[in-house]
């Protein structure tokens, strides 16, 4: 018997079709979205006829339902391997849906079904979403028109890597700093993972199954928080909870092979989930320290061009970049990318091209041994190369409020933290800071929360961010904007409660409930552990190029016969890019520029 499952919001499924199940295993669906319910059934009829025995078929009438059904299935384990939308639907049109669906099941293939007229929309699609095809309506008959494509999608799909992506599990507490960090270092390497309370019964059961023989915690510090329930009494030290009897610190992280991770360090999650903590090699060509846009665009072009690379990232590939829910202006994406997205492909396509990206390990100082630049890392290994290219980027600025550091990570959150969006439903929240990554965040926000307010120390938004975010902002119901507003101070117990606010324009003060606070108010750059190796301006960003070039003079220490270029630093063979540059501009699109142009200048050097 074949099988269509319709996802029609408020209308029971089509005559002789059955309502969402489990897939058989081994069954792959087909998903087809179109508004048109005529066409919607006739391309399940047609994909019915020649694949309802391999496969099922899957319809829905709008973008949103269709989101919904993948995001279900996604969460039952279920195979999805065709996707087919119409590009003229309300809410959501094809191509929108299949970028936010290429973000649940990334291998599935991409057809997009248009009329005649919509050919250019499709063939610009082709970049937007990596479109695998697009078929022209009518595709009567289906024999010459619409199988031979799917067909030839199925053999690929069928041919590449769909082994079950086993979920790494999280047990921790609601409030607790530590146990976000684990859940967005996971989340921003791109690692399926179930969140689970350590108070609920299945938290509980966790806890008591994964931590009976748990080696001892990590040295990490431990947030101070008890979780009472009648199985799982409080406990007097401030650190965790009790699990079968025995006191467990929290997180507990419990990986796909069932290694129980008590209180882990980011590398030790690393190390146990997949992700590649070790180089390969001993010596460079190259080696790129930070894994935002700059550093993804030098470890593309370096690895492409044939040079032995590696980027160290500290966290996660993407940099500030990677947090941002959606980039609007960035070239080639008319519709918008999230920086999840753009940075995911970035990081792939530079390990198609056989650079190493090494992650969760820190460098911490940068010297030279003759033409060799060796970095060392925090636990205390070495690497060289002929050549480095710092991409550290920046970190977001901490907020001088009182009562605010305490509360950091239980309420108060640095970056966009979009693991925490889900939680802000029906909640009142609050923005600080007037430019885009702001803005990106509060539009964001703005779906899950019942309503954001930005506070911004301007008197308005137009000094500091994009005019098209600016008027997205403008037209969404539950975004306000205060500007002239300052946080003065944050007050909770575990987690925060309220915030006082001033009018800096009447010196006015109020106290208003608040339990998430999302803080962008600029950058710093992470380079102290550069002082004394390479020169930087007053506040801390690489001096590089001409402006090391004083009156004629080059700088202290130069050993070469020329001036320095345009992105090496005091140190012949270090070169920088991004925004850690001083004078750089903060945009994605320069930042892998300049990521592109340091790896030119590293050809020169190297020659």
């Amino acid at each position: 018997m074949t099988e269509t499952t319709s996802v029609a919001a408020g209308r029971p499924a089509t005559a002789g079709a059955t309502q969402p199940a489990p897939a058989a295993v081994g069954r792959p669906a087909i998903l087809t979205v179109d508004d048109d319910p005529s066409v919607s059934r006739a391309v399940a009829r047609d994909l019915r006829r020649r694949y309802g025995e391999q496969c099922r078929i899957v319809r829905a009438e709008s973008g949103p339902q269709a989101l919904d059904t993948l995001r279900e299935m996604k969460l039952r384990g279920d195979h999805v391997a065709v996707l087919v939308a119409d590009y003229r639907m309300p809410q959501l049109d094809g191509i929108q849906f299949l970028e936010q669906a290429m973000d649940l099941y990334p291998e599935a293939k991409r057809v997009l079904l248009t009329a005649y007229a919509d050919t250019n929309a499709a063939i610009e699609a082709i970049n937007v979403v990596d479109l695998d095809y697009y078929l022209l309506k009518p595709w009567n008959p289906p024999e010459e028109k619409l199988y031979p494509v799917i067909d030839a999608l199925l053999d690929s799909w069928n041919c590449s890597d769909r082994r079950p992506v086993l979920e790494t599990r999280v047990v921790g507490d609601r409030w607790s700093s530590r146990s976000y960090e684990v859940r967005e270092f996971l989340a921003r390497n791109q690692v399926p993972y179930r969140w689970y309370l350590a108070d609920e019964p299945e938290g509980r059961r966790l806890l008591a199954a994964a931590t009976a023989d748990a080696p001892a915690p990590a040295p990490v510090p431990v947030d101070t928080y008890a979780i009472a329930d009648t199985d799982v009494p409080v406990i007097g030290s401030p650190n965790g909870a009790a699990a079968n009897g025995h006191t467990v610190a929290l997180p507990v992280v419990v990986t796909p092979g069932g290694t129980a991770l008590v209180n882990p360090t980011d590398a030790q999650i690393a190390a146990e989930v997949g992700l590649s903590t070790t180089p390969c090699e001993d010596f460079y060509d190259v080696i790129i320290i930070g894994g935002g846009p700059a550093g993804l665009g030098s470890a593309v072009y370096a690895a492409s061009e044939g040079l032995k690379t590696v980027l160290i990232e500290r966290t996660a590939t993407g940099g500030q970049a990677g947090q941002s829910s959606r980039i609007e202006n960035y070239l080639g994406f008319p519709d918008g990318v999230s920086g999840a997205q753009l940075t995911d492909r970035a990081r792939r396509q530079a390990v198609k091209f056989e650079a190493e990206v090494i992650t969760a390990r820190e460098v911490v100082e940068l010297r030279t041994a003759g033409n060799t630049r060796m970095v060392r890392f925090a636990d205390g290994g070495e690497l060289s190369a002929h050549t480095i290219v710092l991409a550290t980027g920046v970190a977001y600025r901490q907020l001088p409020a009182s009562g605010l550091e305490r509360l950091t990570g239980r309420g108060v959150f640095y970056g966009s933290a979009l693991t925490e969006a889900a939680g802000c439903a029906g909640e009142d929240i609050y923005v600080v800071g007037g430019a885009n990554s702001a803005g990106q965040a509060a539009v964001y926000l703005a779906r899950h929360a019942r309503s954001v307010t930005m506070l911004v120390r301007g008197r308005s938004l137009q000094a500091s961010m994009s005019h098209y975010l600016i008027e997205q902002i403008a037209g969404i119901a539950n975004i306000t904007v205060r500007n002239c507003t300052d946080v003065v101070a944050g007050e909770g117990d575990e987690h925060l409660g309220t915030l006082t606010l001033r009018d800096s324009a009447t010196g006015a003060t109020e106290t208003v409930p608040a339990s998430r606070l999302f803080v962008f108010i600029g950058a710093e750059p992470r380079t102290d552990w550069l002082d004394g190796t390479v020169e930087r301006d007053a506040h801390g960003f690489v001096l590089t190029g001409p402006d090391l070039v004083v009156d004629g003079r080059r700088p202290r220490g130069w050993t070469l016969d020329r001036d320095p270029y345009h992105l090496e630093t005091s140190l012949p063979g270090v070169f920088v890019a991004g925004d850690a540059r001083s004078e750089s501009v903060k945009r994605v699109a320069s930042a892998v520029g300049e990521g592109a142009m340091a790896i030119a200048l590293v050809h020169r050097y190297l020659a």
